[in-house]
């Protein structure tokens, strides 16, 4: 079963004063499509609270390539490009609903700690977890 590719409608409180979505919205939109993704994966972000584990974002990068503006509907592909159970990458790519232009690309980086800040292996500690995570790594390299 493939997985639903995220789609948010560009809204009119995103716009900047030039009237386009300002730069900082992308990176809300990368971590709606991430929670989404986590969510299909069954590991999402209240699952993994519920467990003591929180996933800070350790660094973001986005690199624009053309405007959205209010109304338009992008889709935003998120890829799983890095898993170690401690560590993990995601690939963000945002593409217009309509005619498929790409709008930006981006990466984000995050660790797995407990509530109290200490690092944490999901390899080692939380099995069910890492699982998850290096399933859905399995299902992406394979096409499924």
């Amino acid at each position: 079963m493939g997985r639903r590719i995220y789609e948010h409608r560009a809204q009119y409180y995103e716009t900047d004063q030039m009237g386009i979505i300002h730069h900082a919205n992308y990176l809300h939109w990368f971590e709606e499509a991430r929670i989404d993704l986590m969510d299909q994966m069954g590991m999402g972000y209240d699952v993994m609270e519920k467990q003591g584990i929180i996933s800070p974002v350790l660094s973001v990068h986005c690199e624009y390539k053309s405007m959205v503006r209010f109304g338009e509907t992008v889709q935003i592909l998120v890829h799983l490009k890095e898993y170690n159970g401690i560590r993990m990458t995601m690939e963000y790519t945002v593409l217009d609903k309509e005619s498929g232009q790409l709008r930006c690309v981006g990466e984000s980086r995050h660790c797995f700690l407990t509530r109290d800040g200490k690092p944490v292996s999901l390899k080692r500690n939380y099995i069910e977890m890492d699982r998850a995570f290096r399933e859905y790594t399995q299902q992406e390299e394979s096409g499924i």
